[in-house]
């Protein structure tokens, strides 16, 4: 009689935190949202060149660093409306999906679609923002998805930040150092044609002369 009253309270203990559950669900929105930025020295045309395409996010992306040997596999026309990169990693950070070009808006969006296959399957709409500066550009890389009812209760306990920052940080700081050296290298060939240019005109001044 004993055991048969501890398993009927023990059902209504489970009840009610079920019960806790799913009303408090009701009040945890079912959307996420997560966006980390950084600043780079360098004109918004410039940095808009390495985040214009799938194969230009490609190089800075954080992933590639967890599992190079991940498998990859492109379709359609790269940089257009359509175009669509999947991987495949067996690798629990990285799993298995793709994105798709969704919407240009040169030079300030870049937006995708992503499709989440493994570890578990959902989808999310991602996105690199670019805002001009006084010292250059503000990047901003993020995406927003949605939870179904009553998982969002979970959200109550998921820190985005400690779980996604480190990652989206080193991509970040990734795509400051490309487009600071391919900046730089622009500059360097600007003032090298400068150079020419100064020294033919002193050449025909000479010739005129």
């Amino acid at each position: 009689m004993k055991l048969l009253k501890r398993i009927l309270l023990l059902l209504v203990v489970l009840v009610v935190l079920v019960a806790i559950v799913l009303i408090a669900a009701l009040f945890v929105s079912k959307d996420v949202l997560y966006e980390k930025s950084i600043s780079i020295n360098a004109p918004i045309e410039s940095v808009w060149e390495n985040v214009n395409s799938l194969d230009d996010m490609d190089k800075w992306s954080p992933w590639n660093d967890i599992d190079p040997n991940m498998k990859k596999e492109m379709q359609g026309p790269d940089g257009q409306i359509g175009a669509i990169a999947s991987w495949d990693s067996d690798h629990k950070d990285v799993g298995k999906g793709s994105q798709t070009i969704a919407k240009i808006e040169a030079p300030t969006l870049f937006e995708t679609d992503l499709k989440f296959y493994e570890p578990y399957e959902s989808e999310a709409k991602g996105y690199v923002k670019l805002e001009k500066e006084d010292k250059g550009t503000k990047v901003t890389w993020g995406f927003q998805s949605e939870i179904p009812y009553p998982f969002n209760f979970m959200m109550l306990f998921n820190d985005m930040e400690a779980n996604m920052g480190e990652t989206w940080g080193n991509g970040l700081s990734k795509l400051q150092k490309l487009c600071l050296d391919e900046y730089k290298k622009q500059l360097e060939l600007e003032e090298q044609e400068k150079q020419k240019q100064l020294e033919q005109e002193q050449q025909e001044q000479q010739e005129e002369g």
